[in-house]
């Protein structure tokens, strides 16, 4: 068995074909594909959280109002960029949205990538400490985050504050126990992923990452799930960690099907650069079930972890999408064992 949900860019654009048009649309469209994902069986509905950008930026806002309107489906991330968070003010945000849900948030953190602007970090009021650069902040803001999420207290109460205080130091509310463990680390390395778990963090693997060796993606990414698995083994953390990977994934069975995805049935890996770094881009999966089964089979990195997001086209609204999660579930899932 292998928990499967969706993630989403959350784009919005004035474009003939799209039904997310504003985002109001995109915002509104999400929260019923949440629902309807619960519906169809689905385990999570996870989206992406990107600035200066039409697409979803501030998260807690929709994570709560999904959490209101659901009952078992998993609502995260894929991820924050802590290079623009306040970690304090994160954790009063992430403790309320966790409550309104009954404790089913999952989110994925992390040093963020690319944006739209240059350092757009800085229009936030965020600099780096002297001889510290954006992603070293963005660890320390996830650290802050993480240690603040226990609960415990670290603030000098005033002597005469405006309501009674309990006694000793005070911690943020709301606290949320348990969301602790729920936090995860995008990590696009090996090291990452290591530093991921020996801090405690679940992980999360996307479609791209660093190219290490050469090898096919799915290759490396497995790799990098093992090496983490290990890590976290040797840290002595006294629970199992959470796995989750993304891909784009298409069952075509409508002639609508095809004709949105049938080219993706021939793309491989990609090879770029991002920061000056070379990276691997995984290839998209789009055919019939029977070949789909036959290639997901093959993926060594899916079968590492415990979590699959399929990335969806939000832009194609609500109804298709319910679609292409059902085609998964009905026509593909059952022959990789996943359900």
């Amino acid at each position: 068995m292998k928990k499967i949900g969706f993630l989403s860019f959350g784009h919005w654009g004035n474009h003939p074909s799209y039904q997310a048009r504003s985002a109001s649309d995109t915002l509104l469209q999400s929260i019923d594909l949440a629902v309807a994902a619960e519906e169809i069986g689905l385990d999570g509905a996870y989206f992406r959280v990107h600035h200066f950008a039409a697409q979803l930026a501030s998260p807690f806002p929709l994570l709560a109002a999904i959490g209101a309107k659901t009952s078992k489906i998993e609502i995260g991330t894929g991820v924050i960029d802590m290079r623009y968070e306040n970690p304090l003010y994160m954790v009063e945000n992430a403790g309320a949205a966790d409550l309104i849900s009954g404790g089913r948030l999952q989110l994925g953190i992390s040093r963020g990538s690319p944006e739209q602007v240059i350092d757009g970090w800085r229009y936030f009021g965020y600099e780096p400490a002297e001889g510290e650069d954006d992603a070293i902040m963005g660890r320390h803001n996830a650290l802050e985050f993480l240690d603040k999420l226990r609960g415990e207290g670290f603030a000098r109460p005033n002597p005469n504050p405006m309501f009674p205080n309990p006694p000793g130091l005070l911690r943020l509310e709301p606290h949320s126990d348990g969301l602790r463990e729920r936090i995860w680390w995008g990590a696009g390395s090996n090291a990452t992923a290591i530093w991921a778990a020996e801090h405690g963090m679940n992980l999360q693997s996307s479609t791209l990452k660093d190219d290490e060796n050469g090898k096919p993606f799915h290759v490396q990414q497995a790799e990098q799930i093992r090496a983490y698995k290990e890590a976290w083994k040797k840290a002595g953390h006294d629970r199992e960690p959470r796995v989750s990977v993304s891909r784009s994934i298409f069952a075509i069975v409508s002639d609508q099907d095809r004709l949105y995805f049938g080219g993706e049935a021939k793309r491989s890996d990609q090879i770029g650069f991002i920061d000056n770094k070379r990276a691997i881009f995984g290839r998209s999966y789009a055919a019939e079930p029977d070949q789909l089964i036959k290639d997901l089979a093959k993926d060594e990195a899916i079968q590492e972890a415990d979590t699959l997001l399929l990335t969806i086209p939000n832009t194609l609204g609500v109804e298709y999408n319910v679609h292409v999660l059902s085609a998964i579930l009905e026509h593909v899932a059952p022959g990789l064992g996943w359900r």
